[in-house]
């Protein structure tokens, strides 16, 4: 039976496409769908989703296992124009306090006290099931200190107003992160596990999920799952105690409206759902789809549309690759871009530019019956790793 196969994406380019066919060519594969956003990744593209049977593949999760959004909303008197006023303090404490950029982590001392308990807890449940000994060596001994950093690339913090509900007493935080080097070390054991071998181990290599390699790779996957939303929490509250201090008032807290994954495998059903780079969108649940350091996030609903394998794109999707933005993006364009808004625009995140992406508008119109826009939030502070 030919598996059932929806395509939605946006400036298809050959490279995506050959990608997406060989990974809906294996007989386990029984639906897939490609998001608006689309663009070739490795392995299976970034903004692909797959529904699979009895057989599970690190490669088509990837590193950054949890990668996702975590959205919050202050309430608070004149929020936005208090944040206005003193961004670039905050901009300054927000870096010293949040590690930023490739390898760069913290310490175990540094994870508040909610965050700690809620990793020991999600260790505790981890240790009674299946695991490897290195894996359950490495997370128990130094996974802690990865909690709280950024990451690079497309990872970012952003503080913002909501565009949309126009509301000076309501200011909004999101955060792009995932699991930091938790997830790499678990991507790289069962991807080279699967292949059976320590070279050319990144391609559609399945894992049985009877298998013991299936049943720890599972296991581990949700506490890497659960891992990145509490990296992305201990962000956050970072974050607010910034604020607190710079506007001098502790009562400063905000309250959350999502934290959730698009890089995994979870079971549904009858299959077990691999998102690469895709958002969630059963029906009315909540999501955040970022546009790039200009244009902010917008906050939307599912729909539950079957077609979509209830999904939506995780972003805009690259337009130019890194090495093409660089080329061709001048830095007196990219500071044209940024006016107005507290960000890091230096040459060093040329590569994250707004004009290295697709137009956010034309892709929440591809999927308009996917997901349902409930804000665009715009930014005000923006943080690249």
């Amino acid at each position: 039976m030919e598996p059932k196969i929806t395509n939605f994406s946006i400036d298809l380019d050959e490279s995506t496409k050959k990608q997406f066919d060989d990974c809906c060519s294996h007989d386990f594969v029984k639906s897939a769908s490609l998001m608006p956003d689309a663009h070739s990744g490795y392995v299976a593209p970034i903004g692909s989703v797959f529904r699979t049977r009895g057989k599970v593949v690190p490669a088509w999760v990837g590193y950054d296992i949890g990668c996702g959004m975590i959205a919050c909303k202050f309430s608070y008197p004149n929020i936005v124009n208090l944040v206005r006023e003193n961004s670039s303090e905050i901009f300054d404490k927000v870096n010293s306090c949040v590690p930023m950029g490739k390898g760069k982590i913290g310490s175990h001392s540094d994870v508040s006290t909610i965050i700690s308990r809620g990793f020991g807890v999600s260790l505790l449940n981890f240790s009674k099931r299946e695991y490897n000994n290195d894996i359950f060596k490495f997370i128990k001994t130094q996974a802690k200190a990865h909690l709280g950093s950024l990451g690079s690339g497309n990872h970012f913090i952003e503080i913002s107003y909501d565009g949309t509900n126009k509301n000076d007493d309501e200011l909004w935080l999101v955060i792009h992160s995932g699991s930091r080097g938790v997830g790499h070390k678990i991507a790289t054991h069962y991807m080279k596990s699967a292949c059976g071998s320590e070279e050319n181990f990144e391609d559609t290599f399945a894992i049985d999920v009877t298998s013991q390699d299936g049943k720890e790779y599972l296991s581990v996957l949700d506490f890497g799952l659960e891992f990145a939303l509490l990296n992305r929490l201990e962000m956050a509250y970072r974050v607010q105690d910034v604020l607190r201090e710079v506007l001098e008032d502790k009562s400063i807290k905000f309250e959350m409206w999502v934290n959730k994954n698009h890089n995994h495998c979870v079971a549904e059903a009858n299959y077990f759902t691999h998102r690469k780079g895709a958002t969630p969108a059963k029906l009315n649940e909540r999501g955040v789809i970022p546009a790039n350091m200009r244009d902010g996030c917008f906050l939307v609903k599912g729909l539950g549309n079957e077609k979509f394998l209830q999904s939506s794109s995780h972003g805009a999707g690259r337009k130019l690759s890194r090495n093409e933005t660089r080329k061709v993006i001048s830095m007196e364009d990219f500071k044209k871009s940024m006016i107005g808004i507290t960000a890091p625009v230096d040459i060093d995140r040329i590569d994250e530019s707004p004009f290295a992406y697709k137009n956010i508008y034309d892709v929440m119109e591809a999927q308009k019956e996917s997901v349902e826009i409930v804000s665009h939030l715009l930014p005000i502070i923006n943080w690249k790793g």
